[in-house]
């Protein structure tokens, strides 16, 4: 799978972005169509702990899912992130399974 990311007013390490490219390819295990995944990483300037927020948008064949998540790290943002898309494409491939 094609993942981009995207970090807002910050650069990325290396490690990071290896540790989202690994997450978001597990995801193809629970859906195989998945076309590609745009995930944007924001270091929100607030006195909050919990400032790294994480959006994923993940395109499939007729539908994009989006996932946003804001916790005090980038790797459990993409970790909780990862989970909630993994619910969601588990249910798609129910509905077309369904369909069919």
């Amino acid at each position: 799978m094609k993942v981009d990311v995207h970090a807002v007013n910050f650069t990325v390490d290396r490690k990071l972005v290896d540790f989202i490219q690994v997450r978001m390819d597990k995801l193809e295990k629970y859906y195989d169509r998945v076309v590609s995944a745009d995930v944007f990483l924001k270091a929100e300037r607030t006195s909050d702990k919990e400032n790294k927020a994480v959006e994923i948008k993940i395109n499939v064949p007729g539908d994009d899912f989006l996932v946003k998540k804001q916790c005090k790290t980038f790797e459990e943002a993409v970790e909780l992130s990862a989970e909630s898309l993994e619910r969601l494409l588990v249910k798609r491939k129910e509905k077309i399974r369904a369909h069919i």
